[in-house]
């Protein structure tokens, strides 16, 4: 069972994992520029990256963000109620097209809500192909309880 999909009660501070692997893609890019209409060119321009300190194109951080979402949580999670929001949030090195990342996701601190729920602070370490970090941050997530389905069932 993935983390993202166990109870509140079922999670201890530490538990860890280490998620599947992502290539962030030219495409990838361009449609969230094209969605977003952030198109800084760091991200579009080939010929004003190159001239960059980076070299080349560097993939937008927000973006970065979303696709780590995509990798610690599962669709089909019932346990997660909602992002409760985000914190030290950072860039370390930058992501390139071309860049193959994953996440190891680990439970940084839990606090009981009530019943039903409790918040989850989770640090998400973001790692390119060749082990460099290249975003961190804390996601606070609300979960459901065991008693949370209990009561449901009632």
């Amino acid at each position: 069972m993935r983390l993202m999909e166990k109870y509140f009660d079922d999670l201890s501070v530490g538990d860890s994992e280490t998620t599947h692997r992502r290539t962030v893609t030219e495409a990838d890019v361009t449609m969230w520029c094209m969605f977003t209409g952030d198109w800084f060119p760091i991200h579009c321009d080939k010929v004003y990256a190159e001239a960059s300190m980076f070299k080349q194109r560097v993939a937008p951080g927000l973006m970065v963000v979303a696709m780590t979402g995509g990798l610690v949580v599962p669709a089909q999670t019932q346990t997660v109620i909602a992002n409760y929001g985000t914190d030290r949030l950072r860039y370390p090195s930058p992501t390139f097209i071309g860049d193959t990342i994953n996440v190891v996701n680990t439970v940084d601190s839990l606090k009981p809500r009530d019943e039903g729920s409790g918040i989850a602070d989770l640090k998400w370490e973001v790692f390119n192909q060749d082990g460099k970090m290249v975003c961190s941050l804390i996601l606070r997530a609300l979960f459901k309880t065991r008693a949370a389905d209990a009561a449901a069932e009632d």
